[in-house]
């Protein structure tokens, strides 16, 4: 999306948060807190929080925390555009002329019950290896050896000692550091304010118009 890199940059922000039930309600039942008294705590922070950020051109991105609730573990990643939808865990696509009609589903990867491909679905590995990252096509195998969240520790980091090493900028300035992180206030304060947009902070006071795009991404 280019954001903060001369095509796009986040605009306002909007927040809305559930009751704060689940850490009050684990307090009260259990017995290994450290301190009894927060048992009688107040809790703030709500169990689910949903914010929607809409970019200078009018692009939206929602952004949802849950970490109280017992619902298992997910990663609700999901990019939508008028060509194509990509969604993980489990990775699926649906792209205009490149997938199967959307209406008879996905394109991902698709097993019975004894792990066996189910004959005539289309596999994820056959669309996506014709468009992956030339970055993953490189360190790809190396990263899911090492590990850390499948490989993308690994990756994160030996990117940053790649750009150092071979005296290439970093694909995180400063600016864009407080860009990001701006996020997580914005949206505590949008809360407060009953859901009322909170306009983004411009750090590079403009700069970011002329900010050439980062060359990984080409």
């Amino acid at each position: 999306m280019s954001l903060g890199r001369t095509e796009d940059t986040f605009a306002r922000l909007v927040s809305f948060s559930s009751p704060a039930k689940g850490r009050a309600a684990y307090a009260k039942k259990s017995t290994k807190l450290s301190n009894p008294e927060f048992k009688n705590l107040d809790f703030k922070g709500g169990d689910l929080n949903t914010s929607i950020i809409k970019t200078a051109l009018g692009r939206t991105i929602m952004v949802q925390w849950d970490e109280t609730t017992p619902r298992p573990y997910s990663r609700h990643n999901l990019i939508m555009g008028v060509n194509g939808v990509l969604a993980g865990f489990p990775n699926r696509m649906s792209i205009e002329g490149i997938t199967q009609d959307h209406s008879k589903g996905w394109a991902e990867d698709l097993e019975d019950a004894n792990g066996k491909p189910i004959e005539g679905a289309q596999k994820w590995e056959e669309i996506a290896s014709k468009y992956e990252h030339p970055y993953f096509k490189r360190m790809g195998e190396l990263g899911k050896k090492m590990g850390g969240h499948g490989g993308m520790d690994f990756l994160m980091l030996y990117r940053i000692i790649e750009c150092l090493r071979g005296g290439l900028p970093l694909d995180q300035n400063v600016y864009e550091g407080a860009f990001w992180s701006a996020v997580g206030p914005l949206t505590e304060a949008s809360v407060a304010a009953d859901g009322a947009p909170q306009a983004f902070p411009d750090f590079t006071r403009g700069g970011w118009k002329t900010t050439k795009p980062l060359a990984i991404i080409s």
